[in-house]
């Protein structure tokens, strides 16, 4: 079964066509980021623009890629939730204009089930159910992967995203735009334990996580010391801030893990390309006796070929959309 799938919840205009939920004939990304750089930060109504300058091509080379034609497609997917509103109406408009001109069915797909199924593109044996955190720009989630379609949130940010808060403390750094990958790449060498950060908890819901005050004490810091006229070693500094934020999102997962008895921890989305995070969460599990998967580094941020693979596990079980599938800029996983 080949499923043509679109991507545009944020700034990336992508498609892609994928067989049998496992294997991408092809994955076309047209990439806003040079753009957006200018800005700091992605602008919403000018991706939504690009969005609707790109689609028609992108979707065209998908196909051409595939080696497929419009009528070789078995099923059209789409992401139809959460994201930026504007970006999310270009792509879930064209996907109903071309899955009712072909007579094709019309499949919605909540982008975070998305990310998650891009491990199963990378790893074939990978079967739920397992235990996976989900961190991105926008998003923190511990979910419990009953199966293919059926998701259960064990906890979730309060606050500030994972992503969010290392891309807002990058900035507060002087790093250039994309601020959580800069930061990445320039802390490599520092010091982790430089400067200490707090670990912040939410009463009554150990498996929820809060990453605003941490962000406050890393833009306290920064304040401070400017005001004395001093400045900070980015390198330690990020380091440190890093180590925080990945200490948190590990112990939680470990605790959630326990809590289920889950003994495979899947990480999904944009963050799950961060260097310190993968190598952390893989001390864990080698610590804790758990299997780990992770997304190839190229299937983290987002793409179309994640779309496709849940789409076809949505199609199996039976989700489909008529015309007035809308779009949703929040959306529960569940």
């Amino acid at each position: 079964m080949r499923i043509l799938a679109i991507e545009s919840s944020c700034d990336e205009t992508a498609a892609a066509v994928v067989e049998n939920g496992r294997k991408a004939l092809s994955n076309v990304i047209a990439s806003q980021v040079e753009e957006h750089k200018i800005y700091g930060g992605v602008v919403p109504e000018i991706a939504s623009r690009r969005h609707a300058e790109a689609v028609s091509a992108v979707v065209r080379q998908a196909l051409t890629d595939a080696g497929v034609t419009l009528k070789e497609i078995d099923a059209v997917a789409v992401t139809y939730a959460p994201g930026l509103i504007g970006a999310l109406l270009v792509g879930v408009n064209y996907a109903k204009s071309l899955a009712y001109a072909a007579n094709k069915p019309l499949v919605p797909v909540h982008h975070l089930r998305s990310h998650i199924a891009a491990n199963y593109l990378c790893h074939p044996e990978l079967e739920p159910p397992f235990l996976c955190l989900v961190v991105s720009g926008g998003h923190t989630h511990l979910v419990d992967v009953q199966d293919y379609t059926t998701f259960h949130v064990l906890g979730k940010t309060r606050d500030d995203a994972a992503g969010e808060a290392l891309d807002k403390a990058a900035r507060a750094m002087g790093l250039p735009y994309p601020g959580g990958l800069n930061l990445d790449r320039v802390c490599k060498n520092g010091d982790p334990t430089a400067f200490r950060f707090p670990k912040p908890r939410v009463d009554g819901a150990p498996l929820d996580f809060s990453f605003s005050g941490l962000k406050t004490a890393v833009l306290n810091l920064l304040h401070n010391a400017a005001q004395k006229g001093q400045t900070l070693p980015v390198e330690d500094l990020g380091a440190s801030f890093q180590s925080a934020v990945v200490s948190l999102l590990c112990e939680h997962t470990l605790a959630a893990a326990k809590e289920t008895n889950r003994k495979t921890i899947v990480l999904a989305g944009g963050v799950s390309a961060n260097s310190v995070l993968r190598r952390e969460m893989a001390k864990m599990c080698k610590e804790h006796r758990l299997r780990l998967f992770v997304p190839e580094l190229p299937l983290c941020g987002d793409n179309a070929t994640m779309v496709g693979a849940q789409g076809y596990y949505e199609f199996l079980a039976g989700t489909r959309a008529d015309l007035t599938l809308n779009a949703y800029a929040t959306r529960t996983i569940e």
